[in-house]
């Protein structure tokens, strides 16, 4: 059997309910319930006006009118609401010598729906048990038939299934928030590894640069140290960017993301190293921001291993091609690598871009060229994912 967890559905025994906490941010008082009491109050006494036959009228209508008081607890304290409201209703039809005398008493319904709402395991337990010694009381002392009592335990166990079923639907809601605010933030993850992995590499290769040139070049030294001064910049930014996303509670907000035509000025700014080459073709700007900024991620990530990893590479060639129904990207140097050494793991920027192109419903494939360099190879649907 499934129980309900709001930490997300899991396969345990019936009997572990019972440890079932109560559901997050339960409202103690909302204008409803005020207006609930607005309304029960002048109708328990209208009642007991209206209808001199209720026995103990007096009793009846002061008994009512403390009851409806219960309503404004029901969430905060539902087991000892319903403790209180059966328990007194008890003691009420021992005293008039039947069931409840007033028809507005059916108010009361509103405590075990809020019970099987709001309520822990193991109050849902007691309070079950409470409402179901009250009717087999009642049965016994002959207030109600067994056709009375049927009835009253359909009525009964409906406001129950019907507590129960909107905690089933809030607990739904609240891990689908949780899913998308999980996944927001492995896709922030990402992006900080993909944009800050970038910026640094690029501040280590201008250095090399600066430093392998000093001697022979005035001012070679000081051009890389304000290229880098920028990319530190820029990291920066990105990284509390980021950072701040990460830190809200509710999942990030939805900004504008980069575009597959962004890669031009990606290619502008490489600065030292191998020279990239960029060509784009088809309806680049007619693809989904989603998907366009999963190419643009996927080439930054590999753009930056190469000019890492790629020793004595010349050029890096970047292609994205668009047709209708999927966007293409291959990316791919002509340095020397080796590749992964045998039964070594991926790194986490290798496997952040399977992830991403996955997430797509995509394939993202890295390995050494077909005559030298190492080739990336990504095939994303146009219209993102299809499953």
């Amino acid at each position: 059997m499934t129980w309900l967890s709001y930490d997300g559905p899991v396969r345990k025994p019936a009997w572990s309910g019972w440890a079932e906490p109560r559901p997050p941010n339960a409202p103690s008082r909302v204008w409803r319930d005020w207006v609930l009491v607005a309304v029960l109050v002048p109708g328990v006494v209208l009642e007991g006006i209206l209808r001199p036959e209720v026995p103990w009228r007096v009793l009846s209508v002061i008994v009512g009118v403390g009851l409806v008081c219960t309503l404004l607890w029901r969430r905060t304290s539902p087991l000892l609401m319903v403790a209180i409201a059966f328990a007194v209703s008890a003691l009420l039809s021992l005293v008039v010598g039947g069931d409840s005398p007033l028809s507005t008493m059916g108010f009361l319904l509103l405590l075990p729906y809020s019970l099987f709402r709001w309520g822990s395991g193991r109050e849902v337990v007691a309070g079950s048990a409470i409402m179901l010694g009250n009717l087999a009381l009642s049965l016994g002392l002959g207030y109600l038939s067994p056709g009375n009592t049927a009835g009253g335990l359909v009525v009964l166990s409906a406001a129950c299934a019907l507590g129960a079923a909107l905690r089933y639907r809030a607990g739904s809601k609240l891990r689908e928030r949780d899913q998308i605010r999980l996944l927001e933030r492995e896709r922030l993850a990402r992006d900080l590894h993909d944009t800050v992995a970038h910026h640094v590499s690029a501040m280590a290769i201008r250095a090399q640069a600066g430093l392998a040139t000093a001697g022979s070049q005035a001012g070679a030294a000081e051009d890389a140290l304000r290229v880098i001064k920028a990319e530190a910049s820029n990291a920066l930014a990105e990284m509390r960017t980021m950072v701040h996303a990460l830190r809200r509670s509710e999942p990030a907000e939805l900004t504008p993301g980069p575009r597959i035509s962004d890669l031009e000025q990606l290619a502008r700014e490489a600065g030292a190293g191998p020279a990239v080459d960029v060509d784009l073709a088809g309806a680049v700007d007619e693809v989904p921001s989603a998907v366009a900024a999963a190419i643009y991620r996927l080439a930054q990530e590999s753009v930056t291993n190469a000019r890492r990893h790629a020793r004595h590479a010349t050029r890096i060639e970047l292609r994205v091609t668009v047709d209708e129904t999927s966007v293409r990207l291959r990316v791919s140097d002509d340095g020397e690598t080796g590749g992964l050494r045998p039964g070594a793991a991926p790194g986490y920027g290798l496997i952040g871009m399977a992830e991403r192109a996955d997430l797509l419903g995509g394939t993202c494939e890295a390995g050494p060229g077909p005559e030298r360099g190492w080739t990336v190879t990504a095939v994303l649907p146009r219209t993102g994912p299809t499953r």
